[in-house]
């Protein structure tokens, strides 16, 4: 039967998390529910759990609502099995088990994220450490140094040290030679980006260089500068370079599979800020079809940039999506259903209650407090006294009856104006809760644990 789990959750939930448990069969677990003596499931809290189960029998495990407050650690100690907070909504449960029949782990990926400081030589040195810590913070890896033409760099040097006193790993991204031989003497760990004639700045230096061809389409060029380096002994990276729509994009990404094909075991990098930041669309999606494309050819590091306004949480970005795209090929599965930060606009189960089931927990509240859900129709509010449905929140407001209300009226002014940006786009709505809005917010939580660079920045191959 695997694992044995115990639900718990309130009156009016209890016949839907009974049906939705019932689609679960198949999973790994066997489970049971248990109705808590109380109404609204998400007003339960650790303090009311622990007065009101006594015995938690022969579970292995309990999942109580996902808006449960308190100290549900506490309540792990005191039954003496794991006690986790479910999805918001019981119609997630089964994105909440994954497709394996339990939570996707995310804990692992094969991808190594450069993140570049593009106007570094304008920055102070404790500007730029301050940028990195976001950018670490976000999961990048390496902290890519961007020299501008023209631009002098004189505390490249500086900025260096103090990167990896901190402990990043640092590269130097320039086509200016000598600001390269700088990056190389002063430690720097990848030197982005060499060519064929300008292979003798790899020289001694321990940083490891990034090979790119003379010119784009001159994939001879950066094949006789990869076998250079391997009779030599040395680590590269080949990057065959990313080029935006209209400027070769098409041709660019056959040349990563013509370079895959030719170098089954090579070190690759990708260069994903031609895209996110010179196409006028949302990066999400751009950066969800590079990792895939990444994962598919073992491509084992990203360069990405946060320089653009529409661009700022590429970062962010690319470490999510490694991480699916690495668990989903691990699993042989589809990218779905892993996690959803990079559903921003839209959402897989927008309106996951249909009208009548909305109808029927109407039906069963008996008291006056107003309650907001969505449904493919329009937006439903209702109480005791009755139900609306409109899609729009001023054709609701007359029967609301709150005109001598400021404070509710407000109220439900705000919650009204989230639920019909929600339905117009097709998003989650759960009263009480902010939209969400996954990687576009920066500073949401998106439920991974990030800890931080090692310090050598490594690139993993699969």
């Amino acid at each position: 039967m695997g694992e044995r789990i115990l639900f718990l959750t309130g009156r009016l939930a209890h016949d839907s998390l009974c049906r939705e448990l019932e689609g679960l069969k198949k999973r790994h677990f066997s489970c049971r529910v248990h109705e808590l003596g109380l109404q609204v499931a998400g007003l339960m809290t650790a303090d009311m759990i622990r007065r009101r189960l006594a015995d938690p029998g022969d579970a292995q495990r309990i999942i109580v609502p996902g808006l449960c407050g308190g100290d549900v650690e506490a309540l792990s100690q005191a039954y003496g099995v794991p006690v986790e907070r479910g999805p918001k909504d019981l119609k997630d449960l089964p994105e909440y088990f994954g497709t394996t029949g339990r939570r996707p782990d995310l804990s692992e990926h094969r991808v190594t994220i450069l993140a570049e400081i593009v106007d570094a030589p304008n920055m102070g040195v404790e500007q730029i450490l301050e940028r990195a810590a976001a950018y670490r913070a976000d999961g990048a890896d390496v902290i890519d140094l961007g020299c501008l033409p023209g631009v002098a760099f004189p505390h490249l040097e500086d900025s260096i040290s103090a990167l990896k006193h901190e402990g990043h790993a640092v590269s130097v991204d320039s086509l200016e030679p000598s600001e390269l031989e700088r990056g190389a003497a002063a430690g720097a760990d990848y030197l982005l980006s060499l060519k064929e004639s300008t292979l003798h700045i790899a020289g001694e230096a321990a940083g490891t260089p990034v090979l790119i061809p003379e010119r784009p389409s001159d994939l001879p060029s950066l094949y006789r500068a990869a076998e250079a380096l391997a009779a030599q002994g040395r680590r590269f990276l080949l990057d065959p370079v990313l080029e935006p729509i209209h400027f070769g994009f098409t041709e660019s990404l056959l040349r990563y599979h013509t370079v895959r094909r030719r170098y089954p075991d090579a070190e690759i990098m990708m260069g994903i800020g031609n895209l996110t930041e010179l196409t006028d669309a949302d990066t999400t999606g751009i950066t969800a079809v590079l990792m895939g494309v990444v994962s598919e050819l073992d491509v084992g590091a990203v360069l990405t940039t946060e320089v653009s306004p529409h661009a700022h949480t590429s970062v962010r970005e690319a470490d999510i999506a490694r991480r699916i795209m690495w668990a989903a090929k691990r699993d042989g599965n589809l990218p779905r259903r892993y996690h959803p930060g990079l559903m921003a606009l839209r959402d897989r189960k927008p309106f996951p209650h249909t009208s009548d089931e909305v109808a029927q927990t109407a039906a069963a509240v008996k008291d006056p407090s107003f309650r907001i859900q969505l449904a493919r129709e329009g937006i439903h509010v209702y109480n005791r006294d009755g139900r609306q449905l409109a899609t729009d929140p001023f054709a609701l407001y007359p029967a609301l009856a709150v005109d001598g209300d400021a404070s509710h009226a407000f109220y439900l002014g705000v919650e009204l104006g989230r639920a019909q940006i929600a339905w117009q786009l097709g998003k989650r709505y759960l009263q009480d809760n902010e939209l969400e809005w996954g990687v576009a917010v920066r500073g949401a939580n998106d439920g991974i644990h990030r800890s931080g660079a090692t310090g050598d920045g490594s690139v993993t191959g699969e």
